[in-house]
């Protein structure tokens, strides 16, 4: 599933992990005024198939290649959030030369962010286990971690997120994206990529905190960190107007 709209210099757009297209709902009309925008659902997520297939971030990437190739997008900037990060920078690492800029949201790039839990369901029938407890737990107290302010966490999000959680196969494919965050893999190679980069940041978030973005903006050669306050995990959502400013500065060629 993908949304293709707008005209001008392509930008696409990369939901994170268990999210899809809906996390961009505040950004994409302001960014289609000036831009063609390429919006996915990564492979098991949204409203994209559950196949049995590689979930790793190199796997997604080529996904993301065979999408831009088949709406004839050459170079395109790359805007992520959370583990759509990681895919961001492995499609960066393999296709330098179609990568404009790039833009990440509290990015879920390193071996050290994964929990102790994830590290355990590599391990096969354990994995099992463990995903099925955890996607028993109530979708709206997960959601709620994500924010600074809970209240931002609607009814309607909670809908949409329960109802992407019920299509068959999402669970297995769930795990098999966590067993798929072979970071240390791709870890040393960040240095290597010299695209300029903006790294937005909520001051507050509990999932990947600010001292994230720190280690990040230091590895990569040409970066910039902006940190918002009174925010979680997506400032595309809580700091929706100031976030969305930035990043459009960035797209039209502001120095990262």
């Amino acid at each position: 599933r993908y949304v293709d709209v707008g005209e001008g210099p392509p930008v696409v757009l990369l939901h994170g992990f268990a999210s899809s297209i809906e996390n961009w709902i505040t950004v994409m009309p302001r960014l289609v005024k000036d831009h063609r925008i390429i919006a996915i659902d990564l492979r098991g997520f949204g409203w994209t198939d559950r196949p049995v297939a590689d979930y790793s971030p190199a796997a997604q990437a080529k996904l993301l290649k065979a999408v831009l190739d088949e709406r004839g997008v050459g170079k395109a900037a790359i805007v992520a959030h959370s583990w759509g990060s990681s895919v961001a920078l492995a499609f960066a690492l393999a296709y330098p030369q179609q990568v404009e800029r790039i833009a990440l949201y509290d990015a879920w790039v390193y071996d050290s962010q994964l929990p102790s839990m994830f590290h355990m369901a590599r391990a096969k029938g354990l994995g099992e286990v463990l995903f099925g407890l955890f996607y028993d737990q109530r979708y709206e107290e997960r959601l709620t971690l994500g924010f600074y302010n809970p209240e931002i966490v609607t009814e309607q999000l909670v809908e949409d997120v329960e109802r992407a959680f019920e299509r068959p196969g999402t669970r297995a494919a769930a795990l098999e994206t966590v067993r798929g965050m072979r970071f240390d893999e791709l870890e040393p190679r960040y240095r290597t990529i010299t695209a300029p980069t903006l790294l937005l940041w909520g001051r507050e978030d509990l999932v990947t905190p600010p001292s994230i973005g720190e280690r990040l903006v230091r590895q990569l050669p040409n970066a910039k960190l902006t940190i918002y306050p009174r925010c979680g995990h997506f400032p595309m959502l809580e700091a929706a107007s100031e976030s969305t400013r930035d990043l459009q500065a960035f797209l039209a060629g502001g120095a990262p």
